[in-house]
């Protein structure tokens, strides 16, 4: 019994020695550079995104945040790094929707758990998607679009940048809701559908503002509406889908920052303020509406609701339409 309680004792005395040294390395967070890993290839629209916070937040928290790029299996190489990384803050990941949300549904295995592998820093903000048609195509409206895929024997066909994406996943959707019968036919990537819709070789897609607004601008492309809860101040005269006349329906792409779960609560909280005081900034804001990026800061625990509930809501569909990716 006195060499257990001696035991005891010394542990006691150990895990007392060692809180305040915890304490500290908390306190003076960060003390050296932050790896942000952007688990896409430079020069999307997600890579830019998180070069411009990362930028930001290097200025306000005194150290370098250092993008590293890695690619790989839609996201999911570099989600799984962080997954696995030290919980001490000095590791986040660019968490994009299509990784976070549904690759666990499209994917038959996917290297980490979104809500039990991470921790939730916030939400930089939503990209808003839009429907595209080569001005040659007959339905300028939402509801042209969906009449003229149901009378068509084949369907008609929209592209997008891939199988599993938010805009593939959001065509579905809408099929399900509204009967709609959209084919959709994946390209590798959003810049080869753009140049077919370009052509006329396909008559829509579904993509994000940003990778269509200088066509739209140069009217090369018409617009249909967005799927976003508000009309894009990029495009302020598109109808958003539920003006359209397809109520409650919103379907865009965000991005936020993820930590290794049982990172430190107060780190947490130093780079939730460091993001949402970025987010504020008129030249941030104005940064991210090139992209077509609308900020939307918030708590970590607003973030992480939201992935729980897309992962239930995009879990639903994928089931329903039978979408696999590997």
């Amino acid at each position: 019994m006195n060499k257990r309680h001696l035991l005891k004792t010394a542990a006691a005395l150990t895990f007392a020695a060692l809180a305040p040294l915890a304490a500290t390395a908390q306190s003076s967070y960060p003390d050296r550079p932050i790896k942000l890993v952007v688990p896409f290839a430079p020069g999307g629209v997600t890579d830019t995104s998180g070069r411009l916070i990362a930028e930001q937040l290097a200025k306000r928290l005194g150290q370098q945040v250092v993008v590293e790029n890695k690619a790989g299996a839609s996201g999911n190489i570099g989600a799984q790094q962080v997954a696995t990384a030290a919980p001490d803050g000095y590791t986040l990941v660019l968490a994009f929707d299509g990784t976070m949300v549904i690759n666990p549904h499209v994917f038959q295995k996917v290297p980490f758990d979104t809500l039990k592998d991470f921790a939730s820093v916030g939400k930089i903000g939503d990209a808003t998607l839009i429907i595209v048609a080569h001005p040659s195509f007959p339905g300028k409206t939402l509801k042209e679009v969906i009449d003229l895929s149901k009378k068509d024997p084949k369907g008609l066909s929209y592209g997008t940048s891939g199988i599993g994406g938010t805009p593939h996943i959001a065509g579905e959707l809408l099929n399900q809701r509204t009967g709609a019968k959209l084919v959709h036919v994946p390209y590798k990537g959003g810049g080869q559908a753009m140049a077919d819709a370009l052509g006329g070789n396909i008559p829509l897609v579904y993509t994000a503002v940003a990778g269509a607004i200088t066509h739209l601008k140069a009217g090369k492309l018409n617009a249909i509406a967005v799927s976003s809860r508000t009309r894009s101040p990029s495009l302020p005269d598109t109808p958003t889908f539920n003006e359209a006349g397809v109520p409650d329906f919103e379907s865009s792409s965000w991005v936020g920052i993820l930590a290794p779960a049982k990172t430190p609560r107060p780190i947490i909280d130093r780079l939730n303020k460091e993001l949402n005081a970025v987010l504020a900034t008129p030249e941030v804001i104005e940064r991210l509406a090139v992209l077509g990026i609308v900020p939307t800061p918030g708590t970590p625990e607003q973030f992480s609701e939201q992935m729980k509930s897309d992962l239930a809501k995009y879990g639903q569909v994928v089931k329903s339409a039978g979408i696999k990716a590997d």
